[in-house]
């Protein structure tokens, strides 16, 4: 793990807030977008904003219809800033990174079939606080927490003062805890997160499971001891995929059907990609190493997920991560010139 000299608090750090219809990032959609460098958006979500939504952020069906642009052109517009401003040296810090990630990454493949491009470290102050104090009780949300640590925190649920807010929160973790936070190199400090992560939502899931027994040596409400299980299955499949959480819940899909891998061939050659999978596929791409050679990265990565090496550089390039250049992404343009070579390569 590499220490710094100087923190990168001290750096540059994009921050980003989304404001929504509801609270599953898999299937509502944004209604305002904040990336503090600063830029705003505003989102016609093309479904009706619930008044419980609007309580909280302020906007109203018909105010985003009259003065929002259309949701497919905004989630374009924030992604390709976000390919901007952050970078592999520049963290995008989001508090409850996986819900802002997650939304955009569902808007993204909703309206364009496209994934959202991870183009280099989070830094997540929710994540962090959790993991520095594990015992706290109370709220844990952004304003109880900028309370906590004494951060300026000026109108909750306003996107561009949430962002700020928690790029701040993140500015003060990082100063008061500068061997464990502040002086960790960005991508390191992303790796820790996920561990943490997991950890914070298996130890959820556990807590899960214990109230499903409860419930079933009772004998009382087996409905609720099911969902109680599936819940947990969902949160530990989601602990291992930050800062995105798969689509797929627990006894909610079938099990899609897999034909048998090619004899002498790799073990998931005909299995389809999962988003967990594809999820780990690219944060493994973008948290190697820029000096890393490429072919022999793509290598050790069809080892580890059961593929062939041609199929794992399909996948990064259908994922916007450059096959070519480690920790780094693709755009358009790019991934257009590298499939009409692959391409070359096959004949095609």
């Amino acid at each position: 793990m590499t220490q710094l000299a100087t923190s990168w608090r001290d750096g540059q750090i994009a921050a980003l807030d989304l404001e929504t219809t509801n609270v599953d990032p898999l299937r509502d959609r944004v209604v305002t977008a904040s990336v503090v460098r600063i830029r705003t958006w505003l989102a016609d979500p093309g479904v009706e904003i619930p008044a419980d939504a609007t309580a909280i952020h302020g906007i109203t069906t018909e105010q985003a219809r009259q003065e929002g642009c259309p949701a497919a052109d905004v989630v374009t517009e924030i992604a390709a800033y976000l390919g901007e401003v952050w970078t592999p040296t520049t963290p995008l810090c989001a508090f409850n990174a996986a819900f802002d990630l997650t939304m955009l990454d569902a808007e993204l493949r909703r309206h364009h079939d496209r994934t959202l491009p991870l183009s280099g470290p989070v830094i997540d102050p929710l994540c962090i606080h959790r993991h520095l104090a594990p015992r706290r009780q109370g709220k844990a949300n952004l304003g109880a927490l900028c309370a906590h640590y004494d951060v300026r925190h000026d109108k909750a649920h306003d996107g561009a003062e949430d962002a700020l807010a928690a790029a701040r929160l993140a500015w003060k973790l990082a100063k008061n805890h500068p061997d464990q936070i502040g002086l960790i190199a960005p991508q390191d400090l992303h790796g820790q997160q996920a561990h943490w992560f997991r950890n914070h939502e298996n130890s959820f899931a556990d807590k899960l499971d214990w109230r499903a027994r409860n419930l079933e040596g009772e004998r009382r409400n087996p409905t609720q001891v099911t969902q109680l299980r599936a819940r947990a299955t969902d949160v530990r499949a989601a602990a291992k995929t930050w800062p995105l959480v798969p689509e797929t819940t627990a006894g909610t899909h079938p099990p899609r059907r897999r034909l048998p891998p090619r004899p002498g061939g790799p073990r998931q050659s005909h299995a389809t990609w999962t988003p967990q999978e594809e999820a780990a596929l690219r944060d493994e791409w973008l948290s190697a190493a820029p000096t890393a050679e490429a072919a022999a990265l793509r290598t050790e990565l069809a080892e580890h997920h059961g593929r062939s090496p041609d199929a794992i550089r399909s996948r990064l390039l259908k994922l916007r991560s450059d096959p070519e250049q480690p920790s780094h992404t693709c755009d358009e343009h790019r991934a257009a010139e590298l499939k009409q070579r692959y391409d070359a390569e096959y004949g095609r």
